[in-house]
């Protein structure tokens, strides 16, 4: 690790064109002091990898992007813990480490269930505080089916795909789906639920109504920087943080990162459980986890770290694990070099910790009318024009961009309780044309976006908003069983597993079967976008599918 001192603020050079990512916070005008903090995550870059449920010899799968969940936060010498200053938000506001579910269930693209208590063992033990455990509503852990009544509308989640799927390879959610949101059961949890959903009364219990309440990390919960891209966490010091030294400890994890010690044969997902073959087994190696001592004065200093420290326990306990021969090391993007190595004025090192004392006294201005330029089925592209760093001269430190399914306004007050989309284009100089695309979007779903830029001392701009509406779905995006899968919200209801089944073993050994399939698979796809996003219509076509059900659960008795 190397320490320097330096008594005037760096210049952020405009060619380095980091993805910023800022801390909801405003700064009084004047002087205020920052941390920025830079590091480029790795991952697992789109492509074929060996299916990690078979042996070595099989043909790779097609695989998507897999990208980092990182966690940050200071603690005193001492080792007190003092502050979480950023998360990434699967963790922090969409609850990955307490939702119901088994935490050794399979993953996938948005996986949408299983509590994963190891992705943050270091810093969920650190923090201290508890939470009720979120279980399924039918208790238990083994399932992946879920009935109807007891299941809303999912928003962020998709379902589960297997490998062969068209939509694995894609990493986007191809039709609406209905997941259940748990209830709080007897346990208690380290990791915050859910804070992105809104109690449907008919389906969800009463502990929706608390899981955003009590979850107080959603402040600091922000956009998964995407691998290989150089990053900035930028956190503007408390005025009543006392000035001297403490540490960043930052915990890094990553599914999939296997090797000989954590493969998938060490560890499976659980044996005898139904739809196993959803999915692929995701815990390899466990967290790592990097340490910058640095202080906090009247003088900007700089600290860096180009070796991680430790690393997570492999079951989620909170055992910091000392660096040895398990963790691989010297690979980019895998173990302990998941932060890549970075090279900025004459440092090498992973993360770099910046702390410096800023003067600026004018907000930006408003960025301009958005114009949406392309409402695609799962992305929207949005263009307006770029405000300065001083109201309307320079260039901004980044943007806040922040969105809401349905026309709902999003004001300056209600700002960070939107959800959060992630900024990673170029910016531009004030007056020039900015460009932003928003991602993971469900077809056919009107959605209302906001932005707000921010400078160097993080205040902010008045917010400027557009709503829109995604485009239908493409051509075969709609899951097979179509319709049945829209009456029962998932394609893994028992129901449905059950029709699917009648499907592949009878129908599809006839002539006649044969020609009812491709009927249904003709007719069926805009039926089901009807159907599933109309709650009176799926009760309707359960009624109607249910003698049939009936029928067929006859046939395998």
């Amino acid at each position: 690790m190397a320490v320097f001192r330096r008594g005037s603020a760096l210049l952020v050079s405009s060619l380095l064109a980091p993805l910023i990512l800022v801390l909801p916070a405003h700064a009084d005008p004047g002087i205020c002091r920052v941390v920025n903090i830079d590091f480029t995550p790795g991952g697992l870059p789109a492509g074929k990898r060996p299916d990690p449920r078979n042996p070595p010899q099989d043909p790779p799968i097609s695989s998507p992007e897999i990208d980092p969940q990182i966690v940050a936060w200071l603690e005193k010498p001492t080792g007190e813990y003092v502050q979480t200053i950023f998360i990434t938000q699967q963790t922090g506001r969409f609850g990955i480490g307490n939702r119901p579910g088994r935490f050794d269930f399979n993953s996938g693209p948005n996986w949408p269930y299983g509590r994963r208590i190891t992705v943050f063992p270091v810093w969920s033990h650190r923090h201290g505080i508890v939470f009720p455990e979120v279980d399924f509503q039918t208790g238990g852990e083994d399932a992946l089916s879920h009935r109807f009544d007891q299941s809303s509308r999912e928003v962020h989640f998709c379902r589960p795909l297997m490998t062969s799927e068209p939509g694995w390879d894609a990493a986007t959610c191809a039709s609406s789906i209905y997941t259940d949101k748990g209830v709080f059961g007897s346990g208690t949890s380290v990791y915050p639920p859910r804070s992105d959903i809104t109690r449907v009364i008919s389906t969800d219990t009463p502990s929706v109504d608390m899981y955003k309440t009590m979850n107080q990390f959603d402040a600091v919960s922000q956009a998964t920087p995407h691998l290989g891209s150089a990053a900035q966490i930028s956190w503007p010091i408390p005025p009543d943080l006392a000035k001297g030294d403490y540490v960043l400890y930052m915990e890094v994890s990553l599914e999939q990162d296997f090797n000989a010690t954590y493969s998938a044969s060490a560890y499976p997902p659980p044996a005898g459980i139904s739809y196993g073959d959803y999915g692929v087994p995701y815990r390899g190696q466990p967290s790592v986890v990097y340490r910058v001592p640095f202080t906090i004065s009247d003088i900007e200093t700089v600290a860096t770290t180009d070796a991680y420290v430790g690393y997570g326990d492999p079951a989620g306990a909170g055992t910091l694990h000392p660096p040895d021969a398990t963790i691989t090391t010297g690979t980019p993007n895998s173990g302990a070099s998941r932060l890549l190595l970075t090279s900025k004025e004459g440092l090498t090192y992973r993360i770099r910790v910046d702390a410096r004392p800023e003067p600026d006294t004018i907000a930006p201005a408003s960025p301009g009318v958005m114009v949406v330029s392309d409402a695609a089925s799962s992305s929207v592209a949005l263009s307006f024009l770029a405000p300065g760093d001083d109201g309307v001269i320079g260039t901004v430190q980044g943007y806040d961009i922040r969105y809401l399914v349905g026309e709902v306004p999003i004001t300056d007050a209600s700002f960070d309780s939107a959800n959060e989309a992630m900024f990673d284009g170029q910016i531009v100089a004030a007056g020039a044309q900015q460009q932003l695309t928003i991602k993971n979007l469900l077809p056919e779903t009107q959605y209302t976006v906001a932005v707000r830029a921010f400078d160097d001392c993080h205040n902010t701009s008045p917010v400027a908003t557009t709503t829109f509406t995604t485009a239908e779905r493409k051509s075969g995006e709609v899951d097979a069983c179509f319709v049945a899968t829209a009456a029962y919200g998932s394609v893994l209801a028992n129901d449905v597993e059950m029709l699917r089944h009648f499907r592949d073993t009878l129908l599809k050994h006839s002539v006649l079967g044969e020609l009812a399939v491709e009927t249904y698979y003709t007719f069926g796809p805009p039926v089901a976008g009807v159907v599933g996003e109309s709650d009176l219509l799926r009760e309707a076509a359960r009624g109607l599918l249910s003698p049939v059900v009936s029928w067929v659960r006859g046939l395998r008795r």
